[in-house]
This record gives C-alpha cells, structure tokens and sequence, in this order.
C-alpha cells in the first residue's frame, strides 16, 4: 500500500488546504499556517562545506572511510551550462574531509560521461555511496542522450574508496513496460538491507505520457518504487507493479524526490525533498517497517532561510532557499544520523555547494 493510499478524510481535508493557500500565497504560504509539530530533525547549521570555482557541485553523499576520514562522493558539472547542465555533462568525484566541520577538499573523478553509445554516455549523476561486506558500492543515474527518458540506475563498485572503480556495462535496473506509471526511467537511487534478508533498491520514476501532456511548471508525477535482490549487486527485481510511494491522489501535483533510507529503532526512515505536500522548500519524513506501506509524510527540515541568512543571489540561481538531494551521514558504528548533507544554490562563485548540518538528539 503506498503512502497516498493511507490518508483519511481528515488529512485528505488538510492537504488540500495546503494546495489552496499554496495557489493563494506561493511558496511562502508556510508562513501563514500553523504547523503544530516541529521538524523530524533538529539541525544546526555547519556552513557551505564544500565548493568548487567554475563548477554546480549537487548529490553530496558522505561515508566514514576505513582511514577515519569522510569521503564525499558529489556530481559537478561546469557553470557556463547553467543549472541545467546535470542532465549531458555531470561527472562523478570523490572528495574527502577530516570531518564534517571541515572543509571537503576534491580529490579524484570516479565516473565521467563515455559517449560512443554507452548507457551513461552523457551524464553521470545522483551518487549514493555504501559499503557492504567489505567492498564499496556506488549507485549511481546515467544516461544516453541528456534527455530525462534514459536515465538509468547503475551501480560501480571498488575494494578501495580511492582505487579502481570497475564500471557497469549496462544498467542495474530498467524501466517498467510502456504505459506502467515508471515507464520514464529510473533514477534517485536509495539503498538499504532489509528486515527480510533481501537488499532494497528504491527508485524515482514517473509516466512518459503524463510527462509528455501535461501543464505546469512540473509535468509528471514523480513517484517511487521497490526493487530487491539476493545480493547488492542485483538482479533488482521490482516487488510490485505499482510505487509504494504515490501522492498522486492529493492536490497540486504533490509528490518527492531525492529519496534517502535508513534503518533506526527498528523502523525504515526517508527522507526526500518535498515537491508540493507543504512546499518545494521543505523535506519530508516518512516510516515504513516494510519498506512498501510507509506513513504520512511529516516535515524533516524547512527552508534554508530557517536556518541561515544570506545575501540575496543573482536572478539565475532561480532555485535558491532550498536544500535537495537529502543525505545522512551516520555514526560510525551506523546506528545514528549525525550529519544532514545536501545540496542548495549559492555560495562565492554562486552556483550551487554541498551544505551540511549537525542533526541534535537524533
């Protein structure tokens, strides 16, 4: 059952107050209403950890390295192809840092575009690094023609965060049938062993012919799938014809992206961007205990001007005031978010830095 799927009448209600003052007050109507619960995380801000001159730098995912370093595996591509450059010309690199409250310094390029036909010939893009049995996984999203329509998941592995990455020769996983709600493409990979034995894959997809038809600033509903496998490295087989994850039902094209899931006091938590529940500024909490029926999404952070003050941007970073690609940096012994990581427009060469907070009594 997916999250849309547990509303009552109540919250149905609700919401759709949300899309009402939505159309009457923008993307600030968050301030007109009352929201009663705090954030699931409470946060304090470290700062702009890590920027690169003449780069967007996005998907910062962190990992504690066997050298009691921090590895930051980030997506950049170059400022003069605009924020839009992520989809033909992002590569993926490895950074690293002593800690968090350090400045991440850039290190090497793991994967890169490889034209001549290749799957990922034009973008590699939405890292999520992991570490299981020993060998390091990097999931990752490319593509053939810089167009949304072959994104694919992929997955590149290494004995070493600094050694050789041996680079998949196809996909790990494919698109649904034409017609089927992710029949677009697969992307936003998020990754985690499950209560069952199996390894989850969830990934973001939407319809071709809603993307292709409909009006608006955002064409399509986004929404999120189940994949398992006996072993990290697949095969991926999709546990349901239908999302476990699907706001499709709520008012103002509400739905998430840039899902991140972790295990904690024995429940499975995400946390994504929000994409119209509350707003495009906030991310949202959701629980599941089976990875397929996950509760009513809750706020898990708000809006950067919440948390910092900055100078008004240049009119090209359109998107700025917000924090995407949600990422969690845990303990070492992995048991307990530390460290909220993401990506947000801004920064002295205003374009787009990784940004981290310190998550407290989490």
């Amino acid at each position: 059952m997916s999250a849309s799927r547990n509303f009552s009448r109540k919250d149905f209600i609700q919401t759709s107050a949300l899309g009402m003052a939505a159309m009457f007050f923008g993307s600030s109507f968050t301030k007109v209403l009352d929201f009663s619960e705090k954030p699931y995380f409470n946060l304090k801000p470290i700062g702009r950890q890590f920027s690169l001159d003449g780069y967007y730098i996005w998907c910062s995912s962190p990992i504690w390295g066997d050298d009691g370093k921090v590895h930051l595996f980030y997506s950049r591509w170059k400022k003069e192809k605009g924020m839009g450059g992520w989809l033909n010309g992002s590569e993926i690199c490895r950074a690293e840092a002593d800690s968090p409250f350090h400045q991440f310094e850039h290190k090497q390029v793991i994967l890169s575009p490889r034209g001549g036909g290749f799957w990922d010939a034009t973008t590699c893009h939405n890292p999520l690094i992991k570490k299981v049995d020993g060998e390091w996984l990097l999931f990752f999203m490319g593509n053939s023609n810089g167009k949304t329509n072959t994104k694919r998941i992929g997955l590149a592995t290494s004995k070493t965060l600094d050694g050789d990455w041996q680079r998949p020769e196809q996909p790990l996983l494919l698109p649904g049938k034409e017609g089927a709600w992710d029949d677009h493409c697969t992307t936003n990979p998020a990754f985690v062993k499950g209560n069952d034995g199996k390894y989850w894959l969830f990934y973001k997809s939407w319809n071709t012919y809603e993307y292709e038809t409909q009006k608006g600033a955002v064409r399509g509903n986004r929404k999120y799938g189940l994949a398992k496998a006996d072993s990290p490295l697949g095969p991926y087989t999709q546990v349901s014809e239908n999302p476990v994850i699907d706001f499709s039902n709520m008012p103002n094209n509400a739905q998430l992206e840039d899902a991140f899931v972790w295990q904690h006091n024995g429940k499975f938590h995400l946390v994504a961007r929000d994409m119209g529940f509350y707003n495009h500024e906030f991310g949202l909490h959701l629980t599941s205990k089976n990875g397929v029926s996950w509760t009513k999404p809750k706020i898990a952070y708000l809006d950067m001007k919440s948390y910092v003050t900055e100078p008004t941007p240049p009119k090209h970073l359109k998107r700025f005031g917000r924090l995407e690609r949600p990422m969690l940096l845990m303990s070492k012994d992995g048991k307990k978010p530390q460290f909220l990581f993401g990506a947000t427009q801004g920064g002295a060469f205003e374009t787009s830095t990784t940004f981290v907070f310190e998550i407290l009594n989490k």
